[in-house]
């Protein structure tokens, strides 16, 4: 999902579910589900391939999951317990750059299951930290959309499953800004009278993308110039950023402190059902388009419990559920023919073919422009 430069992670209890229908957590919010073992399914049905699993691995160990801040759903992980037996103890993180530094420093011998974005699964598999997929192991497969059958990322998902993607673009309250932007030339349009009530994405690679892409340019330009051009541009309107902050704006924007953030789809479809005054829209000129994957680290504590919690992931009624409450579009055919109406026809959710053809995948760079980005964005920050 998603290229966050910056992050934390945290272990802390859940926010109550009533705070809003679809669940969205911070990055300050993590759950610990632990609960009891219920009736198991009859023999010969997926679930009971899920239960086979759970014996083998023995429900005394929990599965322990480092996953997106706003992917922990306490729902989620009861429906898993309550047909595994296995408890799920969730950290999380706003950043695949924090998850990728924890990995790095020993973290794959405490977590059975990531959730790194495409161009991070690449990263991984050059780093040697991700475990070759048993599909032995694993159903559902053939549930998958063709798009994600074999993704460029990962051919023949050898190494990640693809458990979510979505696009990137701008919220708004309506009551204000009417009428609202249709691209992101609009920050600059607007500057003055947006002046101080913005935040862009705490992302140096989404951020950096997205200008690029509005100056006619590749979300993943190298050209050295290219780049430069979108660094100018950005430091043009730093002054009426109120904030780089990928999480935690939510309450101001709904508050109306805030008339405007750039985020993911995951909270941009999601803010507006309880908030019908925000609107969240995919720049018309292109935006990023990202797919979040389940893996298994080299050195998990609990593979079995791993292939157990990926395979009820995939289950179509267990992947609907999901998007239901967490707003996030599924690459799971079987699973989106049980969504609801209002949910499968959502342009935001599920973008139409048109849109997604103007959009691009985050790849990784080479070192060197890698730390070109990241020079220009530590001087953004500075000034």
């Amino acid at each position: 999902m998603r290229s966050r430069q910056f992050g934390r992670n945290v272990r802390s209890h859940l926010f109550s579910p009533s705070r809003r229908r679809f669940l969205h957590f911070s990055a300050a919010a993590i759950s610990t589900v632990a609960l009891a073992n219920c009736q198991r399914q009859q023999a010969g049905a997926p679930e009971a391939e899920a239960d086979s699993q759970a014996s083998s691995a023995g429900t005394d160990e929990p599965l322990y999951i480092y996953t997106w801040a706003d992917y922990s759903d306490e729902e989620v992980y009861q429906r898993f317990t309550e047909r595994t037996g296995i408890q799920v103890v969730a950290d999380v993180y706003d950043s695949n750059e924090t998850m990728l530094a924890k990995m790095q420093a020993g973290g794959g011998k405490q977590y059975s299951v990531l959730y790194p974005s495409d161009y991070m699964v690449q990263q991984m598999l050059e780093l040697n930290l991700l475990s070759e997929v048993d599909k032995s192991q694993l159903t559902g497969l053939d549930n998958l959309r063709d798009r994600w059958q074999s993704p460029p990322y990962d051919p023949d998902n050898q190494h990640s499953i693809p458990v979510s993607w979505g696009t990137t673009g701008l919220i708004y309250d309506t009551t204000v800004i009417n009428p609202g932007p249709t691209d992101l030339d609009y920050l600059w349009d607007n500057q003055s009278r947006l002046s101080g009530r913005i935040t862009l994405l705490e992302d140096v690679r989404e951020t950096m993308g997205a200008v690029l892409k509005s100056l006619g340019y590749s979300y993943n330009a190298t050209d050295p110039q290219q780049i430069e051009a979108a660094y100018n541009r950005l430091r043009e309107l730093k002054p009426a950023i109120a904030a780089f902050q990928s999480f935690g704006w939510e309450d101001r924007l709904v508050a109306g402190d805030l008339l405007m953030s750039m985020t993911y789809s995951i909270v941009g479809n999601a803010l507006p059902v309880d908030n019908p005054n925000l609107r969240y829209i995919i720049p018309e000129g292109g935006s990023s388009v990202w797919t979040d994957t389940m893996v298994i680290p080299q050195g998990a504590p609990n593979p079995t419990a791993a292939y157990a919690w990926i395979n009820f992931m995939m289950e179509p009624e267990n992947a609907a559920f999901a998007v239901e409450k967490l707003r996030f579009a599924t690459p799971n055919e079987s699973a989106f023919s049980l969504l609801s109406n209002e949910v499968k026809e959502s342009e935001t959710l599920f973008p139409s073919d048109d849109v997604l053809a103007k959009c691009e995948s985050i790849a990784p760079l080479d070192e060197a422009t890698t730390e070109l980005y990241d020079k220009y964005w530590t001087e953004l920050a500075s000034i």
